[in-house]
C-alpha cells in the first residue's frame, strides 16, 4: 500500500478554503480535489503488509503522546515554480511535533524512509504544467486567507490510490485506513 500519515482538515475548514480558491481558480493550473487536501506529516511510499501491525502500533503510540490542538489554514507559498500551496497557522510546533513522530513511527516500525528534513507544513492546491506559468497571481490573491481555526484531533494514515485509467488530469484518491485520536 501507497501510505502516509496525515492531518485532515474538517469540512468546514476545506470549504472556507475552497471558496477563496475558486474565486482564483483557471485551467492554466492543475487544481488538486478538495476530497484529497491534508497535511502530509510523513509520506511512507509503499508499505508492505508484513510491517503494518508495527507501524500502527507505533502511529498510535505517536498520536497517545500528542495533545490536540489548535490549527488553521493560513495564506499560501510555492515550492518553486510548480506547486501552490496554503499554508497553516497556530500550533505550528505541536503540527511539526506529531510529523517528527509519525516519521520516527515509520522509521522505527521498518518502513524505509527520505532522508528527513524540517517540516514545512502546506496542503498542496495547484501544480503548474508549465514552469512558463506564473504563480505570482494566485499567491497575491491567497496571501491574506485567514481560515477558521479548528482543533486537531485525530492522526490519520492515509492511502494513496494513483490513478490507473491513463486519463490526463486524473488524480489519486484518497483512503483513511486507520485514524487516532491524539491524547498527549
Amino acid at each position: 500500500m501507497r501510505l502516509f500519515a496525515a492531518v485532515l482538515p474538517p469540512d468546514a475548514a476545506v470549504a472556507e478554503l475552497a471558496a477563496a480558491v475558486h474565486a482564483v481558480r483557471d485551467d492554466r493550473l492543475t487544481w488538486t480535489a478538495e476530497a484529497g487536501w491534508h497535511f502530509t506529516l510523513a509520506f511512507m511510499g509503499e508499505v508492505s503488509d508484513d510491517v503494518l501491525p508495527e507501524l500502527h502500533s507505533r502511529l498510535e503510540r505517536a498520536a497517545h503522546r500528542t495533545a490536540p490542538f489548535a490549527l488553521r489554514l493560513h495564506g499560501c507559498g510555492h515550492f518553486g515554480d510548480r506547486a501552490l500551496w496554503a499554508g497553516a497557522a497556530g500550533g505550528l510546533d505541536a503540527l511539526r511535533l506529531l510529523a517528527d513522530r509519525a516519521d520516527a513511527a515509520a522509521r522505527r516500525a521498518g518502513v524505509p524512509m527520505e532522508q528527513h528534513r524540517r517540516y514545512t507544513p502546506h496542503l498542496t492546491l495547484a501544480r503548474s504544467r508549465h514552469a512558463t506559468t506564473p504563480l505570482r497571481p494566485y499567491l497575491d490573491a491567497l496571501a491574506d486567507f485567514e481560515g477558521t481555526a479548528w482543533q486537531v484531533d485525530t492522526l490519520s494514515l492515509v492511502r494513496s490510490n494513483l490513478p490507473e485509467s491513463g486519463v490526463p488530469g486524473e488524480q489519486p484518491r484518497y483512503e483513511t485506513v486507520r485514524a487516532w485520536p491524539l491524547a498527549g
